[in-house]
């Protein structure tokens, strides 16, 4: 049985590392063994830009992933802890009953969402910013050195 709550906050909590799909797929689900590919790159990122400054082209290219990878498992979660109970057992659950207790939302379901919807937000509207505000910065300096 697939618990709604627990797949809501691994979403949440663990999603970077794809621990939501080992959950409710196994651990042969490839995205799952996908999702940690950007957010190991955005890390070296971060690393880079603590060890070579914000004028590090390759960590500004870099950190967005991370945060995209964030923000699309923060929505993952908030995706799971919405879904009707129907839907939940249908697809996850589907020796239960369409009723099951294991696609019951509870308030520990709907603190996930939250949060989630609070995190996954601010990562992405963080990362959408650095991103354009570092692609118009690239385009400053390059504007400055066709005019010399």
């Amino acid at each position: 049985m697939k618990n709604k709550t627990v797949a809501a906050w691994l979403a949440f909590l663990g999603g970077p590392l794809g621990l939501h799909r080992f959950y409710l797929n196994g651990t042969g689900d490839v995205l799952g063994w996908g999702l940690p590919i950007p957010t190991a790159l955005g890390l070296y990122g971060v690393q880079r830009m603590q060890t070579y400054g914000v004028d590090d082209m390759l960590a500004w290219a870099l950190i967005p992933l991370l945060g995209f990878t964030i923000a699309s498992c923060a929505l993952m979660a908030i995706v799971y802890g919405l879904t009707s109970i129907e839907k939940w057992n249908a697809r996850f659950n589907r020796t239960a009953a369409p009723d099951s207790l294991a696609g019951q939302t509870t308030w520990l379901t709907i603190g996930a969402v939250v949060l989630a919807l609070l995190v996954g937000t601010t990562v992405l509207m963080a990362s959408i910013a650095f991103s354009i505000q570092h692609y118009f910065e690239y385009q400053i300096e390059e504007a400055r050195k066709i005019s010399q």
